[in-house]
C-alpha cells in the first residue's frame, strides 16, 4: 500500500468585506448652512453677551431678549448667568438638534 500525500483542501469561502454604514448627507434633513451656522453665533454670543440677551435677538426671539435684558438689570448682573448656560447648550447640540429645537422650533429658553 502507498501512502498517499495530503491533498490540500479547498480554500476557505471567501467573505465578502462589510462596508461601513455612510452616513446620511447634511441635505437630507432639508436645513440649510445658513440654518446650521446660526448654532456657532448664537453659542458665543449667549456666552459673551448673553447678559443683554443678544443672542436671543439674533435668533429673533424678541420678547426673550428684552426678558433676558430685564432680569440682568433686575438681578445686577446676576442674570447673566442664563446667557452663559443657553450658550454652552447652544453649542454642545449637534447641528441638526439645534436647528430643529431653536430655529425651526422656536423653543425660548433652554
Amino acid at each position: 500500500m502507498s501512502e498517499e500525500s495530503p491533498t490540500p483542501e479547498s480554500p476557505a469561502p471567501q467573505i465578502p468585506p462589510v462596508q461601513a454604514a455612510t452616513p446620511a448627507p447634511a441635505a437630507a434633513t432639508g436645513y440649510t448652512k445658513e440654518q446650521k451656522d446660526k448654532k456657532l453665533i448664537a453659542g458665543l454670543l449667549g456666552i459673551f453677551l448673553g447678559s443683554l440677551g443678544v443672542h436671543k435677538f439674533y435668533l429673533g426671539y424678541t420678547k426673550e431678549g428684552v426678558i433676558q435684558l430685564v432680569i440682568t438689570v433686575v438681578t445686577c448682573g446676576f442674570g447673566s448667568i442664563l446667557g452663559l448656560i443657553e450658550g454652552i447648550i447652544y453649542l454642545t447640540k449637534t447641528d441638526d438638534e439645534f436647528v430643529s429645537t431653536y430655529v425651526v422650533g422656536r423653543k425660548g429658553w433652554f
